[in-house]
C-alpha cells in the first residue's frame, strides 16, 4: 500500500486512485488495516472523494502536484511589502 497508492506524513493519509471503484476498495484496505493496528481516524477530519487536495504548500490533483496559489499570493504579499518599506527607508 505505502508509495502504491497511500502516502503518510504525520497525521495525514493521502490514498490515491485511478477510479471512483478502486478508491473504495483502497480506502476500505487503509481503514482495515489502521482497525488492525488498533489504530482509528476521526471522522470529522476524514474527506473521502476528492479530485484534489491541499498538501504541504502543493495541491495535488488528477493533474499532478502544483504549488498553492493561496502560499504564492502570500510569499508574493509578504515580498512587495518588504520591498516597499526598503524603497520608503531608502
Amino acid at each position: 500500500m505505502l508509495g502504491k497508492f497511500v502516502q503518510v506524513y504525520m497525521d495525514d493519509i493521502l490514498i490515491f486512485s485511478k477510479t471512483k471503484e478502486e478508491h473504495l476498495i483502497h480506502v476500505r484496505m487503509v481503514l482495515e488495516t489502521l482497525k488492525h493496528h488498533r489504530l482509528y481516524a476521526k471522522a470529522s477530519k476524514c474527506q473521502f472523494g476528492r479530485t484534489s487536495v491541499a498538501f504541504l504548500g502543493h495541491v495535488i490533483s488528477e493533474r499532478g502536484v502544483a504549488m498553492d496559489p493561496r502560499k504564492v499570493a502570500a510569499i508574493a504579499t509578504g515580498l512587495a511589502r518588504r520591498l516597499a518599506r526598503k524603497f520608503v527607508d531608502s
